[in-house]
Parts: structure tokens; C-alpha cells; sequence
């Protein structure tokens, strides 16, 4: 991607205010494209990263979205925001996303990073955009909620919202290598499923270039070029780290043998066209798959 296209900011206080809430991994990667084109605030709930955050190049806020009362200092805080931050862990509704819409000025940008698992299972299906959502967990009910909340939030308050719905991501240090050792088995070919993939970094790229060229609530697949069944995936991975591929299983034997929740992400098979993330937006991959990717790791 061409960087260029974000303007480059003064350091000094009368720069553009960005405030990141759920500054986590891929909130570090932004921090690193953002520091000097912006006055970034990142807002964690652990005191203990505050020097980290200093050290990445933003002011940190300690602040927690499960606690409405210690939000308040993030209201009118900046014209840019970007929220990373997940639900909680249970319910339908995403408690944090409420409380921090409620404290949101009016004008502001917002870039919010959501799922592709709004969708539910299509069957392997090519989605677009215009797909209607069909969460099947809470998990992914959770994700519809913070959607629509945001969406009534920037309608109400004359503010601009581009929601990014994001596969699994991926990156060196975010691959499925302990999994791998471990032998927990994936589906047989029959049974298995299709999966999406974007690489941390062009998150991060993609979350930057939204800010700047975002058309007003709209929705982007954040996903690259991968065309790939969950099974190829960890098999792709297994040969690019020399570590033995994980057996295979039908899938009324895997039910046995892995976690409910690890269940559930093999039981949604979908593909996601990226075309308006290209096309509108003008995003250039980094990492268009993850074969490019495993192939650059092994010359390495």
C-alpha cells in the first residue's frame, strides 16, 4: 500500500487527535504507521503497559470499558478514533461498545474492527458486503450488537463510521504452531470448512487507510486473497515450520476430541470478496495470502 496517502502531522499539540481504545497487538502495529501524523491517545485497562504505550509513541489512558465511570476523561479526547476493543465474554449485547458510544462527541471518524463471523456458516458460499448478517453464537451476536449501536451512534451524532469485519488474522508470532505440536486434529477434506485470513500488519494498513478514505457507514471485508479450507491452512503452516501436519478426523469424531468454542470456528465455512477494500479504498496487500507469506518465512 501507498502510504502516502495519509498526510503527515506535526508533532506538536495542534495536530490531528487520534484515540485508539483497545490497544492490543494490532493497535501497536497502527501506532507504529500513526506516531508523528497524529497526537495519538491509546487506551488500555492495564496500568502496568502504560511505559510500553509511552514507549510506542502515544499518550496512554487507563481506562476500562466495563467500567462507565472511568470513560468519561475519552469524551471529546479526539476527532479520530479506532476501536479494537472485543465484547465481553458473555451475553447478546456488547456492553462495552454501548458504554463507549455513550460518551462519544459528535463529528468524529471512527474506524470500528469487527468479525466475519456476522455471518454465520453459508456453506462455503462467496460473500460480499451487502450479505445479511446471520450470527449463529453469542460470540458473533455480541459483534452484530456493537454494528448496530455504532451505526445509530454515528446516524445520531452527524459522525462518520467505516466498520472493517475481519477473518482470522494472522502473523509470525500469531500462527497456530502450538496447536500444530500439540496434534489437535483438523476435519477430513469432506467435512471441512472454507476460511478467511488477513495478516496483522495489513489490518493495521487497512484500519489507517479507512480513517483517511472511508465512505460514510460503510461496511469492508478486511480480507486478503486466500482461497483455503481450514485444514489446508494448519497443513500450509505444519510444512512451512517443519512440524508434522495434524491428522484428520470426521467431523462427529472431532466433537470429541477439541474445545466447544474451538468447534464452533470449524463448524462456519465462508468466503469473503475483498473487491470493495481494493477498489474504494485503494488497499494494496502486503501479504495478498497466506502462501506468499509461508513461502517469504521459509527463505528466511
Amino acid at each position: 500500500m501507498n502510504n502516502s496517502i495519509v498526510k503527515p502531522a506535526s508533532r506538536k499539540l495542534g495536530a490531528p487527535r487520534l484515540l485508539i481504545v483497545g490497544c492490543g497487538d494490532v493497535g501497536m502495529r497502527l501506532l507504529a504507521l500513526l506516531r508523528g501524523r497524529f497526537r495519538i491517545f491509546a487506551v488500555t485497562s492495564q496500568a502496568a503497559r502504560r511505559d510500553e504505550i509511552r514507549a510506542a509513541g502515544a499518550i496512554p489512558i487507563v481506562a476500562d470499558l466495563d467500567q462507565p465511570a472511568t470513560l468519561g476523561r475519552l469524551a471529546r479526547l479526539a476527532n479520530y478514533v479506532v476501536h479494537l476493543a472485543p465484547p465481553q465474554a458473555n451475553g447478546d449485547t456488547d456492553l462495552r461498545t454501548r458504554h463507549l458510544a455513550a460518551i462519544l462527541p459528535e463529528g468524529v471518524r471512527l474506524v470500528y474492527v469487527s468479525t466475519t463471523g456476522v455471518y454465520g456458516d453459508c456453506r462455503g458460499a462467496w460473500l460480499d458486503e451487502t450479505r445479511p448478517v446471520r450470527p449463529q453464537n453469542a460470540r458473533a451476536r455480541r459483534r452484530v450488537d456493537a454494528e448496530t449501536v455504532l451505526r445509530q451512534w454515528a446516524r445520531r451524532s452527524g459522525s462518520q463510521l467505516a466498520i472493517l469485519r475481519a477473518p482470522g488474522i494472522y502473523a509470525a508470532d500469531r500462527l497456530p504452531l502450538e496447536r500444530l505440536r500439540k496434534g489437535t486434529p483438523a476435519l477430513i477434506e469432506a467435512d471441512d470448512v472454507h476460511t478467511n485470513h488477513i495478516h496483522a500488519d495489513d489490518l493495521a494498513r487497512i484500519v489507517m487507510t479507512a480513517l483517511w478514505r472511508m465512505a460514510p457507514q460503510r461496511v469492508y471485508h478486511a480480507v486478503d486473497d486466500s482461497n483455503m479450507r481450514m485444514g489446508d491452512y494448519f497443513d500450509a503452516v505444519a510444512d512451512g515450520y517443519g512440524l508434522p501436519r495434524p491428522p484428520r478426523l470426521p467431523r462427529a469424531q472431532l466433537s470429541q476430541e477439541v474445545s466447544p468454542m474451538l468447534l464452533s470456528f470449524m463448524s462456519e465455512s465462508r468466503r469473503l470478496h475483498n473487491a470493495r477494500l481494493k477498489n474504494e479504498l485503494g488497499v494494496r496487500l502486503a501479504h495478498p495470502d497466506v502462501a506468499s507469506f509461508l513461502a517469504g518465512a521459509r527463505q528466511r
